[in-house]
């Protein structure tokens, strides 16, 4: 990602972390946290676990939990040991600017899909060496696996509060850096869980967008949904009126929030 893009992610960091619960982010840098020691201690062992190796100099030896303070919150990594000498990643170390980019690595798969340039741009950060092309490419397929099953996940229950925002961002389409906009739905259930429903990059806050983002929702089972709270985005509230452009998609609405442009 290009300075600009990166910097420009935080307005959906933001955006998330003021909307919805902050668990989303913190356990996406868990589970990459996770993936990246493991690339770390196959370099220190000199082979993969369970791999049969000439070239093999130690042996994992179980792991260890830590608290890890990050922006997105508390997030626990378990820690591999080793048989010989001990492993600390330097991530964990406060401040340190490695979980500033592999945050932005996260949020880019959220937004557009990763490359594997970006994670192994991540990888250097990190301070990690040796590691294989094929390997940043595994690690590439399983963040952008496990963002894609989160975000067409079926959604079951009742949600009788639903919270619609967008903001824009910068990014990279075609070799050119281009400014879309970044639509999150949150809700909360009736154990009154909230949780991110979906995001979804478009062009614009244009109405045929929005119609495409909450047909996407009811799609994927969202229902029971009695008062909708969303700012004053004009592509939101035009067509056949707000109310029965949601009616079509069978939530049941009782109520609108429309709150004031701030």
């Amino acid at each position: 990602m290009t300075k600009n893009s990166l910097s420009d992610t935080a307005a959906l960091h933001a955006l998330l972390s003021e909307s919805s619960d902050s668990n989303l982010l913190a356990e996406m840098l868990g589970f990459v946290a996770d993936r990246l020691m493991a690339l770390d201690v196959d370099q220190l062992c000199g082979a993969s676990a369970h791999e049969r190796s000439s070239d093999r100099m130690n042996h994992r030896n179980g792991y260890r939990s830590q608290a890890w303070e990050t922006r997105a919150g508390r997030v626990d990594v378990k820690i591999p040991k080793l048989r010989k000498g001990s492993y600390l990643p330097e991530f964990l170390e406060p401040r340190r600017a490695a979980e500033k980019a592999m945050t932005a690595v996260i949020q880019e798969a959220y937004v557009q899909g990763l490359s594997t340039r970006s994670v192994d741009d991540l990888v250097k950060a990190m301070g990690m060496t040796g590691v294989s092309k094929s390997q940043v490419s595994r690690l590439c397929g399983e963040i952008d696996e496990r963002v894609d099953a989160f975000l067409n996940r079926p959604l079951e229950g009742e949600w009788p509060y639903l919270w619609l925002d967008a903001t824009y961002i910068k990014v990279r389409r075609g070799g050119r850096i281009v400014s879309v906009a970044a639509i999150v739905a949150v809700a909360v259930n009736l154990d009154g869980r909230r949780e991110v429903l979906g995001i979804a990059v478009q062009p614009s806050e244009a109405e045929v967008f929005w119609d495409e983002f909450l047909r996407s929702l009811a799609d994927r089972g969202l229902r029971g949904t009695r008062l909708i709270i969303a700012d004053d985005h004009k592509g939101l509230w035009t067509g056949p009126r707000f109310t029965g452009h949601l009616s079509g998609f069978g939530f049941g609405l009782d109520e609108l929030a429309r709150r004031a442009p701030s």
